[in-house]
């Protein structure tokens, strides 16, 4: 394959949002490393490229990193058996930035003065290069590209007296959206951000404490769900019980509301609110706002499914799979050449025919990145034989860059960004287009509408408004140089 083919095909993988990386932890419990590999399983669709899990068994750490499905490297019982003890961390990992490799897989350790830390994180931190430099600076030595180092190294560095004063110093010291789990010999920390932009929810399994970014991760072993940790709220567990601190001065809470477009898992509950149901309901407004006179509708798999059904039942129109999605492709495929690699959409989805011929069809989807696979799918189903095709999109224009932990491309690869809803329909080829509003996004979630003056959640991919500094990236020395740093996921 040749370079240019190459950068084509990555180009097309990556036109939709990658998901950021999950978060498991569990503390006292004998079975801990194979507690830690289920639940790291309901995450997987937060991070597929690689996951670890780091265990104490009371006198020393054990810790297994792979790069890889957790199904594909941690299924083995010689890997679960050499995790010793009753408490562990774990991590799903997709890098939102670049930086791959094992170098990068957390949980990341390291031997302190006070002992051992472990430490896994789902965010993104803003201000990790500006630290890391000042850290540098001071002979600190950093052996990965990840933001998540940071911390660990402000934790080291701290002259607080203890373990806890040590870790809030240092989150105090970062900005963006983190939501963390660490371990110690003597305890298990889960922290989120004062915005509380990322999940995390804790969960209790027959007396042992749990800290999961999902609640479908608490439902795969069986768990209570016990409630979501506060936005900026710290909790530490020991074996005397848990408790909480709020070492943030407190804030409005600024949810990613992305995570109930797309990223989390239909099944789990976050923030009060059940997934699917908030996405059926993003359907439901998106009917009533953008109605189209057609036969029926389709959603493209699979984040587009619950949005149809609603957009299908609001609309009075039948639903119907007709896209078929293989779930068995790899993440790499080598094409042999240039006639079987422009099939490629065809190796992830394929149109049913019987379902769409002569028909007039609304596609609906969570989002258009680029609009190169929009275009693909689209082309797709009028080669099957439709008479229209009306895209419906589950949610605003993507006009900016997320900076949290979701892997988005530059502002300027945006379509949204650089092209009117018209432009964009031309682009893609449909019939027409139309995009859920910002306020129609909020009112599926329960809100009246946006509050324009003070957002109740993190929506800066469709707005353009940031709720924290973006200090690496408002630095013109440091966006040089930001494209190395791999953030934690």
């Amino acid at each position: 394959m040749s370079e240019a083919a190459d950068l084509t095909v990555a180009a097309e993988a990556d036109d939709h949002f990658h998901d950021e990386c999950g978060v498991f932890g569990i503390f006292g419990r004998q079975d801990a490393a194979a507690i830690v590999t289920l639940g790291l399983h309901a995450l997987q669709h937060r991070g597929q490229e690689a996951a670890g899990i780091v265990s104490f068994d009371g006198s020393q750490f054990h810790v297994e990193r792979h790069v890889g499905l957790i199904g594909d490297t941690f299924t083995k019982q010689a890997v679960i058996d050499r995790l010793k003890g009753n408490r562990a961390i774990g991590h799903t990992r997709y890098a939102t930035t670049g930086g791959a490799g094992m170098r990068n897989v957390q949980p990341f350790f390291a031997e302190l003065a006070e002992g051992g830390l472990a430490i896994a994180h789902n965010g993104n931190i803003t201000n990790a290069l500006t630290v890391q430099r000042r850290l540098q600076k001071d002979g600190a030595i950093f052996s990965s590209t990840s933001d998540t180092e940071t911390i660990l190294h402000l934790i080291a560095t701290s002259r607080e007296r203890d373990t806890n004063s040590r870790f809030i110093d240092a989150v105090r010291q970062i900005e963006g959206a983190f939501s963390l789990v660490a371990l110690t010999s003597k305890k298990m920390i889960g922290c989120r951000d004062p915005l509380g932009i990322r999940p995390l929810v804790l969960g209790d399994l027959d007396g042992a404490w749990i800290l999961a970014s999902e609640t479908c991760a608490l439902d795969i072993i069986g768990a209570r769900f016990v409630r979501d940790l506060k936005p900026g709220e710290m909790v530490v567990v020991t074996s005397k019980g848990i408790e909480s601190h709020f070492p943030f001065p407190e804030q409005k809470p600024r949810f990613c509301i992305f995570e109930y477009v797309y990223f989390a898992r239909p099944d789990s509950t976050i923030e009060g609110r059940n997934v699917y149901a908030a996405r059926k309901q993003i359907g439901v407004e998106l009917a009533r706002e953008s109605p189209v006179d057609a036969d029926l509708v389709v959603p493209v798999p699979d984040s587009g499914t619950p949005a149809a059904i609603g957009f299908a039942q609001a609309a009075g129109l039948p639903f119907e799979l007709g896209i078929i999605r293989n779930h068995y492709v790899g993440r790499t495929f080598i094409s042999p050449g240039d006639s079987i690699r422009h099939m490629g959409v065809k190796l992830k989805h394929n149109a049913n025919r019987k379902m769409i011929e002569g028909k007039r069809v609304v596609l609906v989807d969570d989002s258009i990145v680029r609009g190169t696979t929009s275009q693909k799918i689209v082309q797709m189903v009028r080669d099957a034989g439709a008479r229209e095709v009306h895209m419906r999109i589950a949610s605003p224009p993507t006009m900016s860059s997320c900076f949290y932990g979701v892997d988005t491309p530059e502002k300027a690869k945006l379509l949204a960004s650089r092209m009117s809803v018209a432009e964009m329909a031309e682009f893609i080829r449909v019939d027409s287009l139309g995009f859920l509003s910002i306020d129609g996004l909020y009112r599926a979630v329960g809100e009246a509408a946006r509050d324009s003056e003070q957002p109740q959640f993190c929506d800066a991919c469709f707005t353009g408004q940031y709720p924290t500094s973006l200090t690496d990236h408002d630095s013109s020395d440091n966006v040089r140089t930001l494209s190395l740093l791999a953030a934690g996921g």
